[in-house]
């Protein structure tokens, strides 16, 4: 199984550049995890925001593959602890498919984009930050690989 995230917007502080690396260099290697990042589309006063949400949208979904399990960070997705998390992965894992996940835009994603989403996951009730959101998610991922396979870095 190979994973990647698909997040809306490139760039980022270099502090997110570098926990990002951290947890990238962590993840196991047959996951083969990659991020691919799509421009913010313009918002200004001749554009809505509405437009932006839904240009974004048409880019992540051109770019989201028909054999790939769609894992979309929503607000209003489930919450899963740790270890509800590890066994979650392994349910992806059994699919055989691969897994992107998705974090949009600073107006959200497309309705289009919520629809095909295979699974819709909330990081937390707090509104976070892009940047912040990709580093949860990788140590998430690092820790829900780590429960998994008995290493120490998860603490109860």
């Amino acid at each position: 199984m190979h994973i990647r995230l698909l997040a809306v917007g490139d760039r980022q502080p270099a502090w997110v550049d570098d926990a990002v690396k951290n947890y990238c260099d962590r993840l196991p290697r047959e996951w083969k995890f990659r991020i691919d990042c799509l421009p913010t589309a313009r918002r200004g006063k001749s554009s809505s925001a509405q437009n932006a949400v839904e240009s974004e949208g048409e880019q992540l979904l051109a770019r989201i593959r028909n054999n790939e399990q769609f894992v979309l960070l929503d607000e209003k997705g489930s919450q899963y602890s740790s270890q509800a998390l590890a066994t979650r992965l392994s349910e992806w894992q059994q699919d055989g498919r691969d897994l992107c996940f998705v974090i949009g835009g600073p107006d959200g994603v497309s309705l289009a984009c919520r629809e095909r989403a295979n699974t819709l996951w909330s990081l937390s009730n707090l509104t976070l930050p892009h940047g912040l959101a990709r580093v949860l998610l990788l140590e998430q991922l690092y820790r829900a690989w780590s429960l998994q396979n008995g290493h120490p870095y998860h603490r109860e």
